[in-house]
């Protein structure tokens, strides 16, 4: 499987993508700002290929595991975690960033690096709405095609206008 985030928009603070999944698109998404030397928490991931894993610890993956653990007990089997190294690193144009997930969360300020799926984006503000309903559309998709083995990847392409 293939997911693709292709990013059109960056205000300098915050960026928009559409995610994509095998090539058909799904939603938006929000992220941190693009930067030549990395700011922890403040610096999206640079354009290439990587790994999609399901990282089943940690904070995050106890909330969500929490959030569905009555409503829907078989939804969540960890945090869908971009890596490439050893303890959830990933290492990229003389980069390195820890534990970047694809997760919940409408702002810039709830990005913290990771990948944030939208249903709607903002120009106004580049800020998302209706992360909650499209990471709950997303997820099963790509953590039922990790936990049958198939190898899954992320591709960040920039595409903004004027680059």
């Amino acid at each position: 499987m293939y997911l693709d985030v292709l990013r059109f928009a960056d205000n300098g603070n915050a960026s928009i993508s559409v995610f994509q999944i095998n090539g058909v698109s799904y939603c938006f998404g929000i992220e941190d700002e693009e930067r030549d030397i990395k700011v922890s928490g403040e610096t999206r991931v640079p354009e290439g290929t990587y790994p999609v894993h399901l990282r089943a610890e940690g904070g995050y993956h106890n909330r969500e595991l929490a959030r569905y653990k009555d409503k829907k007990p078989d939804f969540h089997k960890g945090m869908l975690c971009i890596s490439n190294a050893p303890n959830w690193k990933l290492n990229c144009d003389n980069m390195s960033f820890q534990y970047i997930l694809i997760h919940p969360g409408n702002t810039e300020k709830h990005t913290n690096g990771c990948y944030l799926p939208n249903i709607s984006a903002s120009f106004a503000n580049y800020q998302g709405g209706g992360s909650r309903i499209a990471y709950e559309k997303i997820y099963p998709i790509i953590r039922d095609a990790i936990l049958s083995g198939e190898e899954v990847t992320i591709t960040y392409k920039d595409v903004e206008l004027g680059k």
